[in-house]
């Protein structure tokens, strides 16, 4: 196999392939990146049974063929690569890589060892790659790191006849939006789910964010349940989750009469303040009044701190305790000048219920966006 493709291109495409790959595998030929050089140009796939890869550039290719080669490797070579045409030749188990005065010899992996890319099926729809990359975001932090529990380690993608909602939680918060779906010739009006793993959808969101529109495929195949996301001549696929997603939708209030408004950058900035003398894992009080916001953290003997954030409360003085980092991923999650967190009721009206996290347009006027956080309060402290 011989080649010759732009450096730039070949490079973002080698990252591309190797950017979904574990960072340990226990084959090592699934850390491989295949290259296959074909009349039209060149295809790089990766794989590790359970996402996978794949993008197609311009070269010159000489001869034709296939070669497996060790991914992040290759990524590396490429990235540092002089500002040059790269050469790629194969022959028998060796590969020769040059770009001008830079030559690398690498050897190739048994490409008949490694697995088929699964196969995409027709396209479910079609999604707005700014508004899903904006949305993935918003929701994907409120998404568990906890591997004993996989199911909530996902987002769950709901489709719509023309909406996909995003949907995660860790039990202590859970995070909805909604954004527009266009389900294009597929006529079914089935409502759709798939429980996608979060760090694979964050990757796709940043990898596809500037790509005008992105088509999604849910499709099931072999009993393997697959999500395709396909833009600009790339491809990402993944397993799905398997497992029923919590009904966390009905912890959502239909209306909220108490509830504040304030800045969401005054907020945020307050609350990265008083943050500084709490213990780990420690809460803060916000006492919200008509006089405004307070901000109170007793980290220790040593040290307190307290802060007042103005505010326009509406209903009754309400008291709250919350995870500070928990509330800045909320806050940092609203792309709004101004921020409303609305007091929920419990059945014991002496414990607060969860405070719910909206964006706000000005100070009277609600925001546009679907965008909402619902964050569990700790109990009060006494």
């Amino acid at each position: 196999m011989r080649f010759q493709a732009n450096r730039d291109v070949f490079s973002e495409a080698v990252s591309f392939a190797v950017k979904l790959l574990p960072q340990r595998t226990t084959l090592p030929i699934l850390s491989g990146v295949l290259i296959e050089a074909t009349e039209t140009g060149l295809i790089l796939s990766s794989f590790d049974y359970e996402v996978s890869a794949q993008t197609e550039i311009a070269a010159d290719v000489e001869e034709t063929g296939r070669v497996l080669v060790s991914g992040r490797l290759l990524a590396e070579i490429a990235s540092r690569m002089p500002n040059a045409p790269v050469r790629f030749e194969s022959e028998d188990s060796r590969i020769t890589v040059s770009c001008g005065s830079a030559n690398f010899t690498l050897l190739s992996m048994p490409v008949e060892e490694y697995p088929s890319i699964p196969e995409i099926s027709a396209e479910s729809g079609l999604v707005p790659a700014e508004d899903f990359a904006a949305a993935i975001a918003q929701v994907a932090v409120a998404a568990s790191r906890d591997d004993v529990t996989p199911v909530i380690t996902g987002v769950q993608l709901e489709v719509s006849e023309n909406s996909l909602g995003l949907v995660a939680t860790d039990r202590y918060r859970v995070a909805v939006r909604e954004i527009n779906w266009d389900s294009g010739s597929n006529t079914s009006s089935e409502t759709l789910t798939a429980l996608v793993p979060a760090r694979t959808l964050q990757e796709v969101g940043k990898t596809f964010g500037h790509s005008g529109t992105i088509s999604v495929a849910i499709t099931n195949k072999d009993d393997r349940e697959l999500i395709a996301f396909t833009a600009d001549k790339k491809t990402v696929t993944s397993l799905l989750i398997k497992g029923n997603f919590p009904p966390v939708r009905r912890l959502f209030p239909e209306t909220v009469d108490n509830y504040a408004v304030m800045n969401t950058a005054e907020l945020i900035e307050a609350t990265r303040r008083v943050q500084l003398v709490l213990e780990r894992e420690a809460a803060l009080r916000f006492t919200f009044t008509s006089e405004g916001l307070t901000l109170e953290a007793i980290g220790s003997e040593q040290a307190q701190a307290r802060e007042t954030v103005d505010a326009i409360l509406t209903g009754g003085d309400t008291v709250v305790s919350l995870k500070p980092q928990f509330l800045l991923d909320g806050l940092s999650a609203v792309h709004s000048e101004f921020v409303r967190i609305s007091f929920t009721k419990t059945e014991n009206p002496n414990k607060p219920g969860p405070v719910l996290i909206t964006s706000q347009t000005s100070r009277e006027s609600a925001g546009s966006d679907s965008y909402r956080y619902l964050l569990q309060p700790n109990l009060l402290l006494r």
